[in-house]
């Protein structure tokens, strides 16, 4: 009984690494182009593709929505190891969307955000 606890145990030691995604901490920093902070900007961070999106049975979260604080800052939790879709809306700037890769433990991305361009009529 001891000795199939043991390749049990010994098993699964060797499966976790394999089931586990490996995952990222992110943050995000939000500026205008003269790299001044923007506060209240809503910050978007999906999951597109790369490694597994679960994690021993339960479904990690691959979706995100929050503001930048005062310093511009929005710290995402850990997000799999992949692509990542980073969308950024802010009063008085052009909306941001860009993919990402990542594949570090933990990744700032710097993002400056372009005044909003002259609108023309088409009459």
């Amino acid at each position: 009984m001891i000795e199939a606890m043991r390749a049990l145990i010994l098993s699964l030691a060797l499966l976790l690494p394999i089931l586990a995604a490996d995952m990222t901490t992110l943050t995000i920093s939000v500026k205008t182009a003269g790299g001044k902070p923007v506060e209240g900007a809503s910050v978007i961070v999906k999951f597109v593709k790369g490694r597994s999106k679960v994690k021993l049975g339960k479904k990690i979260r691959t979706e995100w929505e929050l503001r930048s604080n005062q310093d511009g800052i929005a710290k995402i939790p850990p997000v799999p190891q992949g692509t990542i879709l980073v969308q950024i809306i802010a009063k008085d700037y052009q909306t941001f969307g860009q993919n990402f890769d990542v594949d570090e433990e933990q990744k700032t991305l710097d993002i400056r955000l372009n005044p909003p361009q002259p609108q023309y009529s088409a009459h």
